[in-house]
Parts: C-alpha cells; structure tokens; sequence
C-alpha cells in the first residue's frame, strides 16, 4: 500500500477552527444553506420546520360565535332589567336560543347565559325573564377572535408543535411548507464487525454504532440509512461512499479516521473531493474527519463508541438543524461540587461524563470511567463537564458547570450512593425505580475506603463498606469511627447482606486452585482490587496472616474496580483467578472457590437516614414483601438475616 493511501493525521485543530473550516468548504459547495422546501399534509408536518411564513387564508372563527349555552339578544334591548325590575324577551322575536359555537343571527351581539334566565310561557308564546342588562359583544367569540385573514399565524424557520398544527388547520390551509428532512448515510467500517446477535468468537467487535449515530440524527430531525458493514478493503469503502453521496446529504463514515494500516477515510475523502480536516483537539473524539465530495458534506467519526457519539453530537448534529432553519437545543446548566480531581491533557477540549446528585445543600457531581469504549458511561451520564484546552483540569471540590443530559427534577430525585460495589445495589436501584419511578439510585464503585471518605466530605447519601479491622477481626465499625465518627459525621450502620468471598475461576477449575495459598504457584496468575476495596483488605488481612509477601503473587499489582471486571478478567483468559464474590462468578458461567464469609453494610449518615429521599429505599429494603431479599438471594452466596437492621450507630 502506497503511503499516500493510509490515513496520516493532517494535524490538530481547535473544535472552533475546525468547524469554521468545514463550514466555509460546505458553503462554497452551496451545501451549508437550508435544505429545499417541500409541501405535506399537515398530519405529517408535526416536529417539521416550516420554510415559509403561514398566513391566515381565513378568520377564526369566520363568524361571530356564541361562547356559551343560551340565548342571542341585541344588548341595547337589556337595558333596564334588575331584581327589582325583570325584563321579558320574547324567544324568536328578542331572544333566540342557540348553543356554544352557534353563529349569531343578524342584529344580536350578545349572549346570555341559559342559566341567567327563567322560561316565561304566557299566551301569545314563550318568553325568557332576565334580570340583569348584558353590556355589547359578552359571550360572544366575535370574528377573527382567533385570527384574522390575512395574519401571520408562523413565521418560516418554525419547529411545528401539536398546537401549531391546530392554528394552521384552523386559518383554512390542509399542508404546510417545510424544509426536506436531511438525509444521512451512516457507513461502519472495520473487518471486525458483526450484526447484533451473531454468534461471537474473539476479536469480533458488535456493531451498534450505527444504530447510536442513527437515532442522534433521527432525533434532529434527519432521515437515516443504515448501510451494511463494509469491510477494510480501500476500494469497495470507496465506492459505497460514492453511490451514499448521489443520494444523500452527509456521508458518515464510522471507524477508519485514526493512523492505522487499515484506516482509509481520510484518503477517501481526498481523493472524492476536499479534506478539511483530519484531526480536531478535542478528548474524547480527536481522530475526525471533515471533509467534501460531490458538493455534500462527509465525516468520519472514530470507532470508539464514546467518541463516536460525542462528536457526532457535537459536530455533526448542529449541522443538521442548520439545514432545517433551526438552532441545535441549548442543553440546562447547572452548578455542581466535583466529588475528585480531574486531570486534562494540555491543548485538547475534554468532555468529562459525571453522575449528578443533590447531597444537602449541593449538586455533586462523580467523573465516570472516562474511556472512548465506555459506552455505559454515556448511559450513566448525567451531564457534561467541558474542560477547556489550556486547562489542566479540576480540583476536588471545585465549583464546575454542568450540560445537564437528564432534568433537574431527576437529578435532586437522585439518591447517590458511592463505594464498595456490590451486584446487590443493581437489584436495588431497578426495584426502586420499578416502584418509585420518580426515584433514581446511582452508584459509582471506586472502593469501601474511598466510599467513607465520600460521606466524610459529604458527597454521597450512603456507602457501601465490608471492610475487615485487623486488630478487632469485625467489619466496618472500626474504620467508621476513625474515618467519620472522629471527623463529625454520626449515623448508622445499616445491615444489608452477608456474602461469600472466593476464588474465581474457569470452568472446571482447570488449575485445581482451592486456598490463597495457590496463589503464590508460578503457574498462576492473579487479578486484584484496587486499593481501598474491602475485598483487597480481606486479601492483605489474610496474606499478612499467613505471613505472604503480596510481591510473590503473579498479577497482584493488576486492579479492577469492580467483581465483575474481576470475573470478566477471568473469562476472557487474562488472570486465571481473582478474590470476589459468587454472585459475579455465577453472572458469568465460571466457576467459584468458596474462602470466607464477610459483612457488607450500608453506612449512612444519620441526616440522610432520617431525610425524605431515603425513606422508599429503606422501606424496599426492610419489606420482606417488596421482593428484594428474595431476589438477593436468588443470585447466589448472600445472606439476609440482617438486611434493614441497624447494627450499630456512631
């Protein structure tokens, strides 16, 4: 392959820069204006933008109505009738009945109530007693009250709501006149891929980026086609791209836009038209493309789920609303503590995905896993934290702004739980919002230790601990008075679950391992937790019993933050064994060496344990009818004998 073929970086740019690039490239394609017009029916039009003003071609109403239930009367007629004094209207010569929205016969401009009136028979007819006047024109809709012929009911560059369609259909028009819909080619690329549902083998990666990319450009208002996956091969990407930009408005090609022997977009793009850009400083995402062809916009979006979503959200998607007269949604904004320090790389905007919570008196705000292959962090996010690029990042505790991706009224319905993980709080957090759905629990796992110093600094509702004190041999109690009792903070320890800790490992157990002993074999490799994680207490606690150097352990240095990690280490054949709990074995078909038994408890401020907001998860939690104890021990190697009882209080 020729050097000229492979997708070498042109440098890069500022976000800013690079927009103002591709942006002057699609204008001087005539590809930057709004899309062409088109006329549809107005039972089609609704979330549309309108390419023209809509004018009234009538009055609303186009008569005078009555407002109310009764009888028409020419005001002047009324004068004079009191308590004191009731007037007789003769009905069909003075008064004449009608119902709402009747039209008002000739030389009547008022209505009265029916029930402001008493029916008279006498002998020459029928006649209404009234004992008030009625001044001109009350309870009457007059001609036009609406609209009036000829008045501009919306003007062009309108998103049409439902009550628009009402207005448009109600001054005489059946269509409207909207811009086209853009439409946006999305091509995945990589040998790779596979369908969703396949039958998977190592090294197939699931192709879902489409579908992502897919539903952001529906969600702007875009018509998507969702092409097969094409392969690395140089010419047939080629020629895909080619016949998606006769019939489309934006070609997205996903994966292929890094520096890699099989990355071809940029070259692609060069070669069909104009390359703008190739490269955009900006974490994550920076690997973009930009480019021209055929006088219709192209980009290529990495292949990393995150960043493929967050650029094209950012880049690609403001485009879209361009084309139809619109302006991109303007995110809310809120102010929120961050709960640690966040480093950023010089010379690169970052996009810092964080879970939210309002914990007292203020919003936290958690960083998330911030890998481009993290989709769940995107799942789990609450908002986004931009960090500029001459900034070297955040300090704990440090006041930051906030893109809000859920509503505020979620977010301060939050509870915010952060420490130890455990499977159980995932069953928590489902049956909670099944029952209470205006209730949200968010975990974030980053360790007992790390989870008490949280509350400490009062940035999370409860933790989850199950840390073992060495000189005592009980869980938990110890490390509380030290770490909040001692420091102010009082409240209670709350049972949850009794669990089984163990070796995880394959299928069979193929290396015979069966005590922490094992551990130490050359033929074994280990996966640890990350400091401050009860499960690597327990695990110092016993090898220093045993008088272990933790140094002898092939793999011990190498951390994850969570039981299943562990496990998924397992599986995958990078550790043969790693100390968690049965129920992440089980979630993954391997195989479970029982060790100890240990206390998981929920540590909970006693502020936030007497609050309002925790009051439903307590109560789900203490119900032996609400189900979750049974489906607790439905996963396997818990107990429940003391889930909801307060176990001690400091």
């Amino acid at each position: 392959m020729n050097l000229d073929e492979r997708n070498i970086y042109l440098h890069d740019v500022a976000l800013s820069e690079a927009l103002a690039s591709w942006h002057a490239a699609l204008d001087a394609a005539g590809a930057l204006a709004t899309l062409p017009a088109e006329t549809i029916p107005l039972a089609a039009a609704l979330g549309r933008v309108t390419a023209a003003p809509v004018w009234a071609k009538i009055s609303s109403p186009h008569y005078h109505a009555a407002a109310m239930d009764g009888y028409a009367v020419r005001a002047e007629e009324t004068r004079g009738a009191s308590e004191s004094r009731p007037l007789l209207l003769r009905v069909g010569h003075r008064a004449y009945p009608l119902d709402t929205g009747d039209p008002l016969p000739p030389d009547t401009n008022a209505v009265i109530k029916i029930e402001d009136t008493h029916l008279v028979q006498l002998a020459d007819g029928d006649y209404i007693e009234i004992i008030a006047a009625m001044p001109p024109w009350r309870y009457v809709r007059p001609m036009g009250e609406d609209m009036v012929a000829t008045e501009l009911v919306l003007p062009a560059n309108h998103r049409i709501r439902p009550q628009d369609l009402g207005a448009i259909a109600g001054c005489g028009h059946t269509s409207v006149s909207v811009y086209r819909r853009p439409r946006v080619a999305i091509l995945p690329t990589g040998t790779e891929l596979v369908q969703p549902g396949a039958d998977l083998k190592p090294g197939d990666i699931i192709e879902y980026n489409s579908l992502v990319l897919g539903a952001l450009a529906e969600e702007a208002g875009a018509v998507v086609t969702r092409l097969p996956i094409e392969r690395d091969v140089r010419g047939a990407i080629k020629t895909t791209v080619e016949r998606a930009l006769a019939e489309h408005d934006l070609v997205v090609v996903n994966a292929g836009s890094s520096a890699g022997s099989e990355d071809y977009t940029a070259s692609i793009v060069a070669e069909l038209g104009t390359l703008c850009v190739h490269g955009i400083a900006i974490r994550p995402g920076h690997p973009v493309i930009l480019g021209v062809a055929g006088g219709k916009a192209i980009a290529g979006i990495p292949g990393f789920p995150v960043s493929a979503a967050m650029t094209f959200d950012l880049i690609v998607r403001p485009l879209l609303y361009r084309w139809q007269g619109q302006l991109p949604p303007e995110l809310p904004k809120l102010q929120a503590v961050l709960t640690r320090k966040v480093l950023s790389p010089m010379g690169e905007d970052e996009f810092l995905r964080v879970a939210l919570g309002r914990v007292g008196d203020r919003i936290v705000a958690t960083p998330l896993a911030s890998g481009s292959g993290v989709i769940m962090s995107l799942v789990k996010a609450d908002g986004i934290v931009t960090i500029p690029r001459f900034s070297e990042g955040h300090h704990a505790g440090e006041m930051v702004t906030v893109d809000l991706l859920r509503s505020p009224r979620t977010i301060e319905n939050t509870i915010v739980s952060i420490g130890s993980h455990d499977m159980t709080l995932d069953v928590l957090a489902d049956l909670l919002q099944r029952r209470h759905p205006t209730l949200r629990l968010s975990s974030s796992h980053v360790g007992s230790v790390s989870g008490l110093l949280a509350l400490q600094r009062n940035e999370a509702h409860f933790a989850g601990s199950h840390l073992l004190d060495e000189e005592t041999g009980e869980y938990n109690l110890g490390y509380v008075q030290r770490l909040l009792a001692a420091e102010g903070v009082h409240g209670v320890l709350l049972g949850f679950v009794n669990r089984t800790q163990g070796l995880i490992v394959p299928k069979g157990n193929p290396k015979q391992l069966a005590a922490v002993d094992d551990l130490l074999r050359e033929d074994v490799v280990f996966v640890n937790r990350q400091r401050g994680a009860g499960t690597r207490v327990l695990l110092d606690y016993v090898l220093k019993q045993r008088g272990i150097n933790p140094r002898q352990i092939q793999g011990y240095e190498r951390t994850e933050y969570t039981h299943l990690a562990v496990a998924a280490a397992v599986k995958s054949g990078a550790a043969d064994t790693g100390l968690g709990i049965l129920a992440a074995a089980r979630a993954l078909d391997l195989d479970f060496v029982p060790l100890f038994d240990e206390r998981y408890d929920l540590i909970i401020p006693r502020e936030h344990y007497e609050s309002p907001l925790l009051q439903p998860l307590l109560a789900l939690i203490r119900d032996p009818g609400a189900g979750f104890a049974a489906a607790v021990t439905a996963l396997g190697g818990y107990g429940v004998a003391h889930m909801g009882q307060v176990l001690g209080e400091f």
